[in-house]
């Protein structure tokens, strides 16, 4: 039977908005994220009868995508995995980077590739409904916010109205500095200050006159000066990496938020503060107070409520518009392809959103040179979007022996992406190492 896309099965926006995803059973689907080349955002529940993929489709997914066939691919839920099939296309199906000769089990997330279009099989699609603010070609210079961060600065405009403090947690270059700026314009005074503030950028010594600014003759040279507090008042201080601050200049800035008042270096009399913070770091901050790096009572004061940023690798909804938006930005006549679309959304990208655009900067420059409009998977330099050899998050898939494999995967209900993360690889890789034990 050809499935045939009605209103049932895709997903209201309605019953998909921040906090619906986390009631109730979820509902397995793809979110189309390419559409003949084009950034797309179109979630999609896997009916009973399951999901046939092509060209047939009705309100146009596909339609000017030349290489999918009018039955191309099909998607179906059996017991809880999700089998995907090739149905005899003429430029064939590709689930995760692999071309499938036949049908494949598999558990979500997976990357389904037909033609020059995108999807991303997912075990509930709800969250995924807010990816329909992704922004189009018109607005390039909004935020790209798929459902998970549409999710996570739902949660921060919330953390915004109910208190004066917010820590993000995140990894580095995922974006937390935008989700900062989303909890300041929470407040709705566009006119307030919002001062940004990288503490471990600030030189050793140097915190105390740069947070509490100074008065002349507090030290030699000096002169008045504010700090980043005092030029926060009435807005909003992010102190990104929070606890790389020293332990004595921590307990100042809890001093200043608890009493709302601030002393410079020299000064005398202190001064009245009305300020936000929102506060960020890469590092599990419990952990820290538990080593003894990190304040408790700092943490206790700006601890609660935490918002996570996910990785770029969970986001990859969002990676069609930031490459489409990296090569535009280098010449409006640059696109890149589905294969180059697949192999970043592939990539585990330690450095997140910030090594993914600068990359694609570089494969732009390096299509240019030639003479190609295209990007390529080629055009990437070999080691984008890969661990550094340094970090020890990422193990040697020769390292891994077949036990440890076979025992992953037990635990992990034969999910192959959640066994990869235990073993410290990447899924691709592990993929690989399964293919050569058949």
């Amino acid at each position: 039977m050809v499935w045939t896309m009605s209103r049932d099965s895709t997903v209201d926006a309605d019953d998909a908005g921040a906090g619906a995803h986390a009631h109730g059973s979820p509902v397995p689907g793809v979110l189309v994220i390419l559409d003949a080349g084009q950034p797309a955002a179109v979630p999609l529940a896997l009916p009973p009868s399951g999901l046939e993929l092509g060209r047939g489709l009705p309100d146009g997914l596909f339609a000017d995508d030349e290489q999918v066939s009018r039955a191309h691919a099909s998607v179906k839920l059996e017991r809880d995995a999700v089998v995907v099939s090739d149905l005899g296309s003429r430029n064939g199906s590709f689930l995760d980077g692999v071309r499938l000769e036949r049908a494949t089990g598999r558990v979500p997330p997976a990357l389904l590739r037909v033609g020059r279009s995108l999807l991303w099989i997912v075990p509930d699609v709800r969250p995924f409904a807010l990816g329909a603010n992704a922004p189009s070609a018109a607005r390039e210079q909004g935020p790209v916010l798929g459902g998970l961060l549409s999710r996570a600065f739902g949660e921060i405009a919330l953390a915004a109205k109910a208190g004066d403090s917010v820590l993000i947690a995140g990894e580095s270059g995922a974006g937390k500095e935008l989700a900062a700026r989303a909890f300041h314009e929470a407040y709705g005074d566009g006119d307030a200050p919002f001062v940004a503030v990288n503490c471990a950028a600030i030189p050793e010594g140097l915190a105390e006159r740069l947070l509490f600014g100074s008065k002349r003759g507090a030290y030699s040279g000096a002169l008045d000066s504010d700090g980043y507090l005092q030029q926060a008042h009435g807005g909003t201080l992010f102190l990104d990496e929070i606890a790389e601050l020293d332990p004595l200049v921590q307990a100042k800035v809890l001093r200043v938020l608890e009493t709302h008042e601030v002393l410079a270096l020299g000064g005398t009399r202190p001064r009245t503060l009305n300020l936000r913070i929102c506060a960020a770091s890469h590092k599990d901050l419990r952990e820290e107070v538990g080593a003894g790096r990190f304040r408790a009572d700092l943490y206790y004061r700006i601890g609660r409520p935490v918002v996570r940023i996910p990785p770029l690798r969970e986001r990859i909804d969002e990676i069609p518009w930031l490459a489409q938006r990296a090569l535009h930005a280098i010449d409006g006549a640059l696109a890149p392809s589905a294969v180059l679309i697949e192999r970043c959304a592939l990539l585990p990208w330690p450095g997140n959103v910030r090594e993914l655009q600068h990359e694609l900067r570089r494969a732009g420059h390096a299509a240019q040179e030639q003479g190609v409009q295209l990007v390529q998977p080629e055009h990437l330099a070999a080691d984008a979007g890969v661990a550094l050899a340094s970090e020890p998050a990422v193990a040697r898939a020769a390292d891994i022996d077949e036990a440890a494999i076979a025992q992953a995967l037990a635990e992990h209900d034969g999910n192959v992406t959640a066994a990869a993360r235990a073993l410290g690889l990447h899924r691709n890789q592990l993929r690989r190492l399964l293919s050569k034990r058949e």
